[in-house]
Order: structure tokens, then C-alpha cells, then sequence
């Protein structure tokens, strides 16, 4: 299972050099003027994970396969976007088929590159953006509200639990806040996961800064992460422009040159690790002779659900799951010597997955 991250912003903020660094793709052209992403570029980059190379070399496997993860450059959203302004309407829909939106902010003063609104001001950038998300989830609401109000009356218990949730966000979307900060129990996730509200999805508040500021940040970075505290969103801290170099040069040569910069990992590392903390998510390996893989799930996934990341049949017909902690596999040197040492286990279906688990499914077919 792979995720996706839509990135958004206001024109010229830093959005297309960012994903085509991230990417390590000219896909998106990146140009000094508004609009220049006329559509929205999608690409996949391969989740950095130190352990799946180690466990590899153990298990003799003449492939490595990572997690996957997509990055979705969407065009500068501008105010009144939710009413058809500039190219707005046409990508909330891009947007929304999105697991996390990520927040890019000009947080750099440079008097060659335009700004839209002629002055650097993250946290304006920010409201403008995000205004016009909650305008958006404001319409769709208020259009599904008569017929799930109709619904419910009739006795629709699933309509009530839904009109409820509803009513809930749009309190908190009319005083011009998230429907993330909609408080709601664990039963009532999937129905307000169902409203497909674009405010609702975890944010990543990206601070990109000039190369000076890379690794301290700068007043404008201090100002989002106060912001990004009363949004229940998270904050790094990142510069396209190091990234888009960084990705032009050989393996071999990044890591002097992130040294030289005061970095101790390129930024998409961060950037990555962030979005698995905002979604919940987590890694388990399987390894042999064809490939060592690297396989993303939501934590608290059992071992079925694990299995079914791989296949469906594999969930339908699980009987049971060898598993191995990644520090025992590592430590004893692989499968056979964690079964010797009694580190190998039979999990059943009810066994909750642990971040780094070397796994071989048993199933019916």
C-alpha cells in the first residue's frame, strides 16, 4: 500500500521545484510566473529505509523493492479558487483523492521571484489556501445536508450518525476553522472519512527557505510552526532549491555536500518520515532469494490486513504469520539462525504488527 501527498500553495511559492526534486523528474515545469502547473503532475518516489538494505544483504535477495510513495503537484490555488478563480476549481478534486496535503510556504525573501500578493507572508499564504479548502468543504456540506437530514428523520441510523458529523464541521468551518479539529469517536471515523472533506485530511505545513536557513530555520519558519500548533498540523523545514541540486548529484556525493550545509539527511527523508507520522503509517518486510520488500500499513493493522497489502488471497485464506523482529533478524544473522535462538513466532490472526517485522505468510488458496 502506497499513499498519496498532494502539494499545494499559491503560485510561485517553491511547489513544482520542490516535486521535481522530489521526484527527480522534470515532469512540472518550474517558471518565475503563476500557473506555470497547468496539470497536475503525479510521481512516485521510493521510501528511503536503511533496514531494508541491511536485511537484503543478509537474506541474499537479488532484488530490493521499496515502499512507495506519491507526491501530486496541484496548479497554485488564489483566492476565490472554490468559486472557479484562476485554475483553482478544477484541481479540489485532485485534492481530495489525496491521503495528506502538503503546505508549501514561502518562507524566503528574494526580489527576482515574483510573490502573488507582492510580499513574503507565510501564514497569509497559508489562510488563503486553507480559506479556500474550508469554502469548498462549506458548499459540499451545506448541498449533502437536505437529503441526510431526510434521511435521518425517516430512521436512517447511518444518516443520523453522518448528519451529526456534518453539523458538527460546519460549526467549526463558519468560525473559519479545519473540519480536521471535528472532535469525533473511533466509531464515527468511516462515515466522517466518507464526507471527503479537504480540510479534514492531515496537513504538513512545508517552510521552504533559502539555503542559509536550511538547518535553523528563520523568523518566518517560527512564525508557521505557532501557526501550525493551532491547526493540528505538522511543520518542516525545507529548501527546494538544496533539494533540487541535491538531487542532480551522484549518491556518492550528497552526503558532502548536506554536510557542507549543516544537514544530516536530504530533505525528503524528513519530509517522508513526517507524512508516515501525520497517516499512521508503518513498514514490515519480507525477505528471501528473488527480492527483499519493504510493505506499508496503517499501525495497529493486524496480521491479516498486513497480508492483504500483498494480495487479497493472502488475507482471505490467512492461516497464520512466521514473524521476526528487524533487531533479531538482524542480530542473529537471518531466518534460520532466529529460529534456532526461538525469535521466530507463529502469529495468528489477531497479532497487531510491529513497525519492522520480517514476515512469511502461511494461506489457504
Amino acid at each position: 500500500m502506497g499513499f498519496k501527498m498532494g502539494i499545494v500553495g499559491l503560485p510561485n511559492v517553491g511547489k513544482s521545484t520542490l516535486f521535481n526534486a522530489l521526484t527527480r523528474t522534470a515532469a512540472a515545469q518550474a517558471a518565475n510566473f503563476p500557473f506555470c502547473t497547468i496539470e497536475p503532475n503525479v510521481g512516485e518516489v521510493a521510501v528511503p529505509d536503511q533496514r531494508l538494505e541491511k536485511i537484503a544483504v543478509i537474506g541474499k535477495s537479488q532484488q530490493i523493492v521499496p515502499a512507495r510513495m506519491s507526491f501530486v503537484d496541484i496548479a497554485g490555488l488564489v483566492k476565490g479558487a472554490s468559486k472557479g478563480e484562476g485554475l483553482g476549481n478544477q484541481f479540489l478534486a485532485n485534492i481530495r483523492e489525496c491521503d495528506a496535503i502538503a503546505y508549501v510556504l514561502r518562507c524566503f525573501e528574494d526580489g527576482n521571484i515574483i510573490h502573488v500578493a507582492n510580499k513574503v507572508d507565510p501564514i497569509a499564504d497559508a489562510e488563503v489556501v486553507e480559506t479556500e479548502l474550508m469554502l469548498a468543504d462549506l458548499e459540499s456540506l451545506e448541498k449533502r445536508r437536505t437529503g441526510v437530514e431526510k434521511k435521518a428523520k425517516q430512521g436512517d441510523k447511518d444518516a443520523k450518525v453522518t448528519l451529526d458529523l456534518i453539523d458538527r464541521a460546519l460549526v467549526l468551518l463558519r468560525e473559519g476553522k479545519s473540519a480536521r479539529l471535528v472532535a469525533r469517536a473511533t466509531e464515527e471515523e468511516k462515515a466522517f472519512r466518507e464526507l471527503q472533506l479537504l480540510t479534514s485530511k492531515p496537513a504538513l505545513y512545508v517552510c521552504n527557505v533559502d539555503e542559509g536557513s536550511a538547518a535553523t530555520g528563520n523568523s518566518f519558519t517560527k512564525q508557521v510552526e505557532d501557526y501550525a500548533l493551532q491547526h493540528d498540523a505538522a511543520v518542516i523545514v525545507i529548501s527546494a532549491e538544496i533539494e533540487s541540486q541535491l538531487a542532480q548529484l551522484p549518491d556518492a556525493e550528497q552526503g558532502e555536500y548536506l554536510q557542507s550545509l549543516g544537514l544530516d539527511e536530504p530533505g525528503l527523508n524528513r519530509l517522508i518520515r513526517e507524512a508516515y507520522q501525520l497517516l499512521g503509517l508503518q513498514t514490515y518486510f519480507t525477505v528471501g532469494p528473488k527480492e527483499a520488500r519493504a510493505w506499508t500499513i496503517h499501525k495497529g493493522d493486524r496480521a491479516p490486513q498486513a497480508a492483504g497489502v500483498i494480495h487479497s488471497d493472502f488475507e482471505r485464506g490467512f492461516i497464520r504469520a512466521q514473524t521476526i523482529g528487524y533487531e533479531d533478524y538482524v542480530a542473529l544473522g537471518g531466518e534460520v539462525a532466529a529460529k534456532e535462538a526461538g525469535k521466530a513466532r507463529d502469529e495468528g490472526k489477531e497479532y497487531v504488527v510491529k513497525d519492522g517485522d520480517v514476515m512469511l505468510f502461511r494461506f489457504n488458496t
